[in-house]
């Protein structure tokens, strides 16, 4: 007995209001509109949502009819669904921001991103997330690579005047490097190293400080790296309760094989 399908998720119909590199390979995109209230955004610092893309040489417009493409188009012309953790929520003007990381021509989203202008249209629909900074711990622990960075830096933003914490950071070249803003009490550690180290990071948190107390860990990045993280975090004894990790993305994998991958024993990372 075949499963029923799933109802299309609700589209939002944002527009492109401006485009801003914040770095040299991140570019920040700041969208819009009458179809930011479809998303029903949550309160999470992680917060994100599904991007879908098609490409731009069919000629079509959103929003799309997906179950009409997806019976008359061809297989390589099928449109695409893209992860994007939300950089800053704006909700009384309903705006929001997403960070892009471009590495040349590579992917779909991210050469969109590149030569998004203001008035540009585009699709998302969401949301998810589930973390949070809790106050009452006695200090943070953040590890991530430059997809985690948008997150990261959002819950930072958040943190009490008198947090206490560490920041890892892994970016594949010095030019990934952003400004960010935290509490005094927050130690930032920039890593560089490309994807395919994927101790690296794991490797500066165990050679690193750590303080007594309750910690509150997020650990967002590559899988395999985040798997190098989860070992430790286990070794550490930290309580699965005040531990959000999982893997954004797989090195060497698309997005495709990587979201199809998280049913398979390979891209299990929590136990």
């Amino acid at each position: 007995m075949s499963k029923p399908n799933r109802p299309p998720r609700p589209q939002a119909l944002l527009t492109v209001e401006s485009s801003e590199w914040v770095s040299p390979t991140t570019v920040r995109i700041v969208g819009g509109g009458e179809g930011f209230s479809t998303l029903n955004l949550n309160e999470f610092t992680d917060a994100y949502v599904k991007l879908l893309f098609v490409k731009p040489e069919l000629g079509l417009t959103p929003p799309y009819d997906e179950a009409h493409l997806r019976e008359t188009l061809a297989p390589e012309d099928q449109p695409v669904r893209r992860t994007y953790t939300l950089r800053w929520v704006d909700r009384e003007n309903q705006r929001l921001a997403i960070d892009f990381v471009v590495h040349g021509d590579e992917g779909v989203a991210a050469p969109w991103a590149r030569e998004a202008r203001p008035g540009d249209q585009f699709v998302a629909s969401g949301s998810g997330g589930g973390y949070a900074p809790d106050p009452t711990a006695d200090w943070h622990l953040f590890i991530g690579d430059e997809s985690a960075l948008p997150a990261i830096c959002a819950a930072l933003e958040v943190l009490p005047t008198d947090a206490q914490g560490v920041v890892y950071l892994q970016t594949t070249e010095d030019s990934g490097r952003i400004e960010i803003k935290a509490p005094h009490g927050i130690r930032l550690e920039w890593l560089t190293g490309p994807s395919s180290e994927t101790s690296l990071l794991a490797e500066a948190v165990a050679a690193g400080p750590w303080p007594q107390g309750r910690v509150q860990v997020f650990a967002h990045g590559e899988r395999e790296s985040m798997k190098a993280v989860r070992a430790l975090m286990k070794e550490r004894q930290v309580p699965r309760e005040d531990l959000s990790l999982s893997g954004y993305w797989a090195y060497g994998r698309t997005e495709d094989r990587f979201q199809a991958e998280k049913r398979e024993p390979i891209g299990q990372i929590l136990d």
